[in-house]
């Protein structure tokens, strides 16, 4: 089944790309081009995953229909950043020939509609097609009957599917089996935690999908830099769910620029230390056990991010939207949900602590965890990002779902809303970015895995979570006024996609500070 068109288009823009970037390494204050490195790096993210994608055309005469249309799809959003500043990046009239010529042929409206029809296929083994269906059927019987309530009353997540997805084994699935959890070493491991966030998600983002990362951010941050003790105390009970977890790192001043953090950790002459300071949108902080928190142990500024560390502060569970505790020596913790438009149920918290103690087996890795916090927090912070690239994806794959059954259903001007060209490019091309994108984050998977695919991870998080938002969009879209009614699922997806690009890495610093920096460094 030949892609060599496709493959030459992608490489054609590939060279477009780096002529940008050869433009860019030219100039001094090269971050400080902050538009064009931003769009580079949305558009190298766009190409990596085209490339990636190729392969799943070899599954059938859909699926190669469905490549074509997602690399032409790709290529155009790489043609409109460079439009108008050919001359300026010195890129070859041929090479913007090659794209256009790909497009025009892959990329028309009739080949959009071409496969509006096409419905996912799972192209899965049969022991992680089980884990789909489980997690799928757990999203429909224990959490869609909860999603529209806790929504729009911004209730706390019901207990039951927390106690639901302990039981299925949920919050072990990447802790290995002789700490508790279900990892056996095995590829499908981290295939499982994949599949198993889109299919919660798909049912309730906030309720369900991402229950999931947080534990997932601390067990890795414990794996990686705890002690012995550490991993046989904590791992077991987050593991079954006895211990439920929150991260606390991000702070009213600073916001992803977590080297910059200021809450303090101080020793004690008993060996204790004491926390003080702010921290905000601590999602998940009330009801949690454990806090992960990212403090600054070395006063000294100048150290920067190798003054952090990261300590596990046991908490008592609150219900609600705020919360007050005092430790018999005075320490202080006090939360407050801050009110938002959408991701509710799992409330998003600052948090204070003033003076409160925390014993020295807090701190992961003891003392010699001391100053890594930096490392163990983005350690953790690599599998979030491929756990929200999932979670927009499970988001998506609700908003097609909706947009589909709901344009077969109604009828406009006389004929049903799916039989006209613009509804059907629509659904065409949310099927080719939906499709796309769970393949990447499968083949990111694999990649970290291996103990690789930091930056792959960061490319799939940032055009997945902004594509969610097209996506969510056009699906409320299709609806008419019926998408911004309450009582239809699709305009609860559509305020809950719009945190994607801003939690776990917002969508500017990913491209600017980490995608951008690693493409000017080759």
């Amino acid at each position: 089944m030949s892609l060599d068109r496709a493959t030459e288009a992608i490489n054609s823009a590939r060279e477009t790309v780096n002529a940008g970037l050869s433009y860019i390494r030219l100039i001094d204050n090269s971050e400080g081009q902050q538009v064009f490195l931003y769009d580079l790096a949305h558009a190298y993210s766009a190409l990596a995953i085209s490339e990636s994608f190729l392969s799943f055309a070899s599954k059938g005469d859909e699926e190669k229909e469905i490549v074509e249309l997602f690399v032409a799809d790709s290529l155009r959003s790489v043609a409109d950043m460079c439009f108008g500043r050919e001359e300026i990046w010195g890129i070859p009239r041929s090479l913007l020939k090659d794209l256009n010529n790909y497009v025009s042929t892959y990329g028309t409206p009739k080949k959009y509609s071409q496969i509006s029809s096409y419905r996912p296929k799972p192209h899965l083994s049969d022991e992680l097609q089980l884990v789909a269906e489980t997690f799928k059927r757990f999203g429909e019987d224990h959490i869609e009957k909860h999603a529209e309530k806790v929504h729009r009353e911004d209730l706390d997540i019901p207990e039951e599917i927390i106690d639901g997805l302990a039981q299925l084994g949920c919050f072990g699935l990447s802790i290995p089996e002789g700490y508790g959890g279900s990892a056996s070493g095995s590829i499908n491991d981290i295939y499982g935690m994949v599949i198993a966030t889109e299919e919660l998600s798909r049912a309730s983002l906030s309720i369900g999908g991402s229950l999931i990362t947080r534990p997932e951010i601390l067990a890795r941050a414990i794996e990686r830099g705890g002690t012995e003790n550490q991993k046989k105390l904590l791992l077991p009970k987050i593991a079954s769910g006895e211990f439920m977890s929150a991260v606390a790192v991000t702070e009213p001043d600073h916001g992803s620029d977590v080297a910059s953090i200021m809450l303090s950790a101080r020793p004690t002459e008993d060996g204790s230390w004491k926390l003080n300071g702010v921290k905000t949108w601590c999602t998940f902080a009330g009801r949690a056990d454990l806090l992960m928190v990212l403090a600054r142990t070395n006063p000294d500024l100048s150290q920067a991010h190798r003054g952090l560390s990261v300590f596990v502060v046991e908490k008592q569970r609150a219900s609600g939207h705020s919360f007050d505790f005092q430790q018999e020596s005075g320490g202080k913790m006090q939360g407050a949900a801050i009110p938002t438009l959408g991701y509710r149920g799992m409330h998003s918290y600052e948090v204070s602590f003033q003076d409160w103690v925390v014993p020295a087996e807090s701190l992961i890795g003891e003392s010699e965890g001391e100053g890594q916090g930096f490392y163990l927090q983005m350690a953790g912070f690599e599998n979030g990002r491929l756990q929200t690239a999932a979670r927009a994806i499970g988001v998506m794959q609700r908003a097609y779902d909706e947009a589909i059954n709901y344009s077969a259903e109604r009828s406009v001007f006389g004929n049903s809303l799916n039989s006209y060209e613009l509804t059907q490019v629509k659904i065409g091309r949310m099927a080719a970015i939906i499709q796309a994108c769970r393949q990447y984050t499968y083949a990111v998977a694999e990649m970290m895995a291996s103990g690789q695919g930091g930056l792959e991870a960061a490319m799939i998080k940032a055009y997945s979570c902004k594509a969610a938002e097209w996506v969510t969009r056009e699906s409320m879209q299709i609806h008419g006024g019926f998408g911004y009614a309450e009582e239809y699922v699709v305009s609860r997806l559509f305020v809950d996609a719009r945190v994607l690009s801003i939690f776990e890495g917002a969508d500017e610093t990913l491209c600017l500070k980490l995608i951008g920096r690693r493409l000017l460094a080759g």
